[in-house]
């Protein structure tokens, strides 16, 4: 298959990947820019497959996943300067988005490259799939990594008062036992 020239990399699309409701999803918006085609198109092409889209696959945020949403675009680099003037402008007609945005899971992202049927599309998914593969093992590493190091810290507790412990009664062996303080005066014994 040809690559596109509008190709992007798996890294740059992860960073296009928010977590909302325990699961890491993209932006319509984010997906149309990927795929090649305007918001409003996508989610038209959603509408009209709406069988496809169940709520595991696809959501529309909510007014304080959106807030949420803005603090994090906040913290973006100049990359997602589109996104948040998308979602940081005003509603009357002044730019911005009038309705709260569709939120894609990665089985999400993939059906919507097939119902947009396009090869950009198709070759976009790809990128799409790897980054949330690709996020999905960074956070089995960090998962696993915060567990053995809670079962260590927990290991670890008690260890402090037994060293402790271990050091008096090292410093108490270690001792030399005190000489005998000389009597003051007269001793009739010599």
């Amino acid at each position: 298959m040809k690559k596109s020239k509008a190709a992007v990399p798996a890294i740059s699309v992860e960073n296009k990947i928010y977590s909302f409701r325990g699961q890491n999803v993209m932006l319509d918006s984010d997906l149309a820019e990927l795929y090649g085609v305007e918001t409003r198109v996508l989610v038209q092409a959603m509408k009209r497959n709406i069988d496809r889209f169940p709520a595991d696959f696809m959501f529309r945020l909510t007014a304080d996943e959106m807030s949420n949403l803005k603090s994090q675009i906040a913290t973006l680099s100049s990359e997602s300067k589109s996104l948040r003037s998308q979602i940081v402008t005003s509603k009357k007609g002044r730019g911005g988005r009038r309705y709260p945005p569709y939120a894609f899971t990665e089985h999400g992202a993939v059906m919507l490259a097939s119902v947009l049927n396009s090869r950009r599309a198709v070759e976009a998914s790809i990128f799409v799939v790897r980054a949330f593969v690709r996020m999905r093992g960074i956070l089995s590493v960090h998962k696993g990594m915060a567990r053995k190091l809670f079962e260590l810290e927990r290991r670890v507790m008690g260890h402090d008062e037994d060293i402790k412990m271990l050091m008096k009664a090292i410093k108490k062996l270690i001792q030399l036992p005190a000489p005998p303080k000389r009597q003051i005066g007269f001793r009739k014994d010599r």
